[in-house]
């Protein structure tokens, strides 16, 4: 029988070296993404969202590494594979969309030296092909005059225009997952709704899986079947998208949901806002890393871990007699 999953993140630990001690930043991190589903990662900053992305491409940096667990492309495991088979998967089969497009981009080479390096890297493409093929991918995300504008630097695009351009070339070899971090964080709303529909409208043309990572669960309604929401490098609640907006079980999820204003409601004198700060990493003690913030903690929140209970299609880290 063919398996349904093309991800499997089992039993996730990552952890950071500093000063000689090593920082747990993801403890034991683990869910499946089928294809064609995609699924939000949604918490602070600092939750682990990111490195654990990283992860799945083998991009951590020096500092951090992958203490135990498995991330399963299609049954094989990524963290035990060859780095010149990982670099085949990379970008060809799994491709990312970082935050800062600006950022992403080589300053000194063209919008089209870029993205025909990235398709001739993984196929023999002769030039003229190679060229042909990047202006219909520029093309794709909505850039107009595709030929004239392969030929002009990252300088000459808006933050708008370059994260299409991230698009195209994530894109590019027709990923079976693709992985957005907070692609719209350094845009305006209006440009934000543009990014968000084009993602969309190839996710569903290309049939890929999609993991959307974001801090802004709004965001996360309009473009996930599924979301995981990440605190102190745990999950503490995975539900699909209406089930999890409808019926939130966790305090921490309840709080993020609580702080979202309607553009409908009357304006309130005060904005919604969880107290406290979240956890530094390695500083979450063995209890629950959000025992600090929540008004229905215990006392043994503070020296336990809770457990991360299975329901029906729900998961939530609590303890079952503070559940609502």
């Amino acid at each position: 029988m063919k398996d349904p999953f093309v991800l499997q993140v089992n039993d996730l630990h990552i952890h950071f070296t500093a000063d000689g001690h090593s920082v747990p930043v993801v403890r034991g991190l683990s869910y499946t993404l089928a294809t064609g589903r995609v699924l939000a990662v949604v918490g602070e900053s600092g939750s682990g969202k990111t490195v654990h992305a990283l992860s799945l491409l083998g991009l951590l940096p020096p500092a951090a590494h992958v203490e135990k667990g498995e991330i399963l492309y299609k049954g094989k495991n990524l963290l035990t594979m060859p780095e010149n088979q990982l670099r085949t998967i990379r970008g060809r089969k799994i491709s990312m969309i970082f935050q800062d497009p600006s950022a992403s981009l080589n300053p000194v080479l063209t919008i089209g030296e870029q993205l025909i390096e990235t398709l001739r890297a993984h196929r023999p493409l002769p030039p003229k092909e190679a060229r042909k093929e990047a202006v219909q991918l520029l093309e794709q995300v909505g850039i107009t005059q595709a030929d004239k504008r392969l030929d002009e630097y990252p300088f000459q695009f808006s933050g708008g225009m370059c994260q299409r351009v991230m698009i195209a070339m994530a894109l590019a070899l027709s990923p079976d997952i693709l992985i957005a971090d907070e692609p719209t964080t350094a845009l305006d709303v209006t440009i934000q709704a543009q990014i968000i529909q084009l993602i969309k409208q190839l996710q569903g043309k290309n049939g890929m899986a999609v993991i959307f990572i974001t801090h802004n669960l709004a965001l996360a309604s309009q473009v996930a079947d599924e979301v995981l929401v990440m605190y102190g490098g745990l999950c503490m609640e995975q539900a699909p998208v209406d089930e999890l907006f409808n019926h939130p079980k966790h305090p921490y999820t309840r709080g993020l949901l609580a702080s979202l204003v309607s553009v409908d409601a009357e304006r309130p004198d005060r904005l919604p806002a969880i107290g406290g700060t979240p956890p530094v990493a390695g500083e979450c003690g063995c209890g629950c890393p959000f025992a600090p913030r929540c008004s229905y903690a215990e006392a043994k929140c503070s020296h336990q871990l809770p457990p991360l209970l299975a329901q029906v299609n729900h998961r939530v880290r609590c303890w079952p007699e503070e559940l609502p």
